[in-house]
């Protein structure tokens, strides 16, 4: 396996920053299917890093142990210096409110305006924003960011596909997040909207400095908008490089996931 545990020029370059988060040695099965072997990754501070894999992979699975939504069987996860399962409750929400989370579907709730879908994490993370009596100039500044700012009293209903995409990423930033986990975010989109999203999320990594983990099966998306790449495969990182990097090799799983 010529691209397994493959050491790339960029990967060093992106060593010296700082570690945002690091997963080791992950294990999960649901019985006798086995998801993650022994999976490893991390994210360096200001890094666009994507993780591709086939339906199935584990890619959600590894996301969801990743914030503490499902308990893996074994393995190590830290987020920004904070191992994860030796967290309460309390601890892991605060932890939270540090980390966007872009959804597949947008995830925006429909009896709600968009307004108060963007107010609704300032009301649910007060520790970390105080009481804001006044959330108006917030989801503004917040939907000014992804070029949506008439849309603040509409329902979802109202919005296209990419701009509920696009309503969801300025809920994920009102919080000013240092990490944006981004799940399939040009899923069900046109190509042209699909381009739109990928160069907001470039935007917004710019602007606000943000560690962006992108879960994608799109390798337009991947070519356009990583540094680095995973691959997973068997549940294992199987492949890391750059794009121009992995599409160079002669390993056919690796080729497997560049072939038109």
């Amino acid at each position: 396996m010529e691209a397994k545990k493959e050491k790339t020029i960029h990967e060093q370059g992106v060593k010296a920053r700082k570690v945002m988060l690091e997963i080791k040695d992950l294990y999960k099965s649901f019985g006798d299917n086995h998801v993650l072997n022994g999976f490893n990754l991390k994210l360096y501070q200001g890094e666009n890093l994507v993780v591709m894999g086939k339906s199935g992979s584990g890619k959600s699975v590894m996301i969801k142990c990743l914030v503490g939504l499902m308990q893996p069987d074994k393995g190590f996860i830290s987020v920004m210096g904070q191992e994860i399962k030796t967290l309460d409750r309390e601890t892991l929400d605060a932890l939270r409110s540090d980390i966007g989370f872009l959804f597949q579907g947008s995830a925006l709730y429909d009896s709600m305006t968009v307004r108060e879908n963007l107010e609704f994490p300032l009301r649910r993370h007060t520790e970390k924003v105080g009481v804001v009596t006044d959330t108006k100039p917030l989801v503004l500044e917040a939907l000014e960011s992804v070029g949506l700012a008439q849309t603040m009293n509409l329902m979802p209903a109202e919005l296209s596909g990419g701009m509920k995409r696009r309503v969801a990423l300025a809920r994920a930033l009102i919080l000013r997040p240092k990490i944006i986990l981004y799940d399939e975010p040009t899923s069900g989109l046109d190509p042209i909207t699909a381009k739109e999203i990928i160069e907001l999320m470039r935007h917004i990594q710019k602007k606000y400095d943000t560690s962006s983990l992108i879960i994608t099966h799109d390798v337009d998306c991947a070519r356009v908008i990583s540094e680095r790449m995973i691959l997973l495969v068997d549940g294992i990182n199987y492949a890391e490089g750059s794009y121009e990097e992995l599409i160079t090799s002669k390993d056919s799983k690796v080729e497997a996931f560049f072939k038109k």
